[in-house]
């Protein structure tokens, strides 16, 4: 099997969910910081968000790394779009674990990266599904 006949076997519908996981994750880690910001002016609604967040964003990422999977696996692409999905995925628990233990120097800059990560992840996914030559 060549690669662009792997490539042409992914369903459109998986890529589709791909991208759209991959842009509530990003969209997601955006309003937790959004909700971040307003828990420095001691809200508590904000810290309720925020904590209800965090679920979201583990399913999301979680829902991602298994799209992502799915995606390379048939099109024979890369593998480091599922491992970073899947870290990042893990990530966020380690992330969760450091701001409920109020760790915020590590618990900031480590949200930063996880941004990063998801946005890395959905210019991928704009990038992959399409057949190579």
């Amino acid at each position: 099997m060549t690669r662009s006949h792997a490539a042409s076997a992914v369903s459109p519908a998986v890529v589709t969910l791909l991208r759209v996981l991959a842009a509530l994750s990003v969209l997601m880690i955006v309003v937790q910081g959004v909700s971040a910001g307003e828990i420095l002016s001691r809200s508590a609604t904000a810290l309720a968000l925020h904590s209800g967040g965090a679920i979201v964003v583990h399913v999301l990422t979680g829902l991602t790394a298994i799209a992502a999977f799915l995606v390379v696996r048939a099109t024979g692409g890369p593998w480091w779009p599922p491992i970073l999905a899947a870290v990042l995925f893990v990530v966020t628990f380690l992330q969760a674990a450091l701001g409920s233990g109020g760790v915020m120097a590590v618990h900031v800059p480590l949200a930063m990266i996880c941004l990063v990560g998801a946005v890395w992840l959905l210019v991928w996914s704009f990038g992959t599904g399409r057949a190579r030559a």
